[in-house]
């Protein structure tokens, strides 16, 4: 069966550029980012475990941790931050995982149960779908799930949007509307009745349609 929105994250032990690791373990309370990449020294990735080591910050405020994992040794990956630092000017903060033997891409249906051996001998494009990023929640269960092409580098301010509006969210009975900011005016859930609604808003709402309530955001 494959993963799917709402699903727990599998777990699994690994050796990182930080040590070895239980995912869940390391998880603990916080949301964490998976990004995966399908071999070092491939040149978009190279600039994305850059831009996001520049970005970190802004996942550290959100109480996110970040990991990346790539099809290849932790020793290699070792090797790539140097590239990474020399050519994005700055090299990853935050872990890596090492999967030689392809056992995590694996585990979370970034490639087929059935494809045998390591990751020897692997090229970029056989390791093509290993272009994914997971967002899970505290609680372990996946709220995220994006499949990148190996030719289009990944926008991490969206990312930051959408983790934005997945905390909001789970905190408050709303919904954020396309193209949502923080601050921007939220859509009562379809779940929330009108007059569970009018407890959380006296105020009342704007709605254009009766199914489409809109109040300004929660205060934190």
């Amino acid at each position: 069966m494959a993963l799917q929105l709402g699903d727990t994250a599998p777990n699994f032990e690994a050796e990182t550029t930080e040590g070895r690791i239980d995912f869940h373990r390391w998880i603990g309370d916080s949301w964490a980012v998976l990004f995966s990449h399908p071999k070092d020294f491939t040149p978009v990735c190279t600039t994305e475990l850059g831009a996001m080591a520049k970005l970190k910050p802004e996942f550290d405020k959100r109480k996110v941790k970040v990991i990346g994992l790539s099809v290849d040794p932790v020793e290699d990956h070792r090797r790539w931050a140097e590239d990474i630092r020399a050519t994005q000017g700055m090299a990853p903060n935050y872990p890596l995982i090492g999967d030689s033997d392809l056992k995590v891409a694996k585990l979370y249906d970034m490639l087929h149960p059935n494809v045998s051996g390591t990751s020897a001998g692997r090229t970029p494009a056989d390791n093509a779908t290993v272009r994914c990023v997971f967002v899970i929640g505290p609680d372990k269960k996946i709220k995220l799930m994006i499949i990148y092409p190996m030719t289009t580098g990944r926008n991490f301010d969206e990312l930051l949007r959408v983790i934005d509006s997945l905390q909001l969210t789970a905190k408050h009975k709303v919904a954020t509307p396309v193209n949502w900011k923080p601050g921007e005016d939220v859509i009562i859930a379809g779940s929330v009745s009108d007059d569970e609604a009018r407890k959380t808003y006296p105020g009342g709402w704007r709605a254009p349609r009766p199914y489409l309530r809109i109040v300004p955001p929660p205060q934190p």
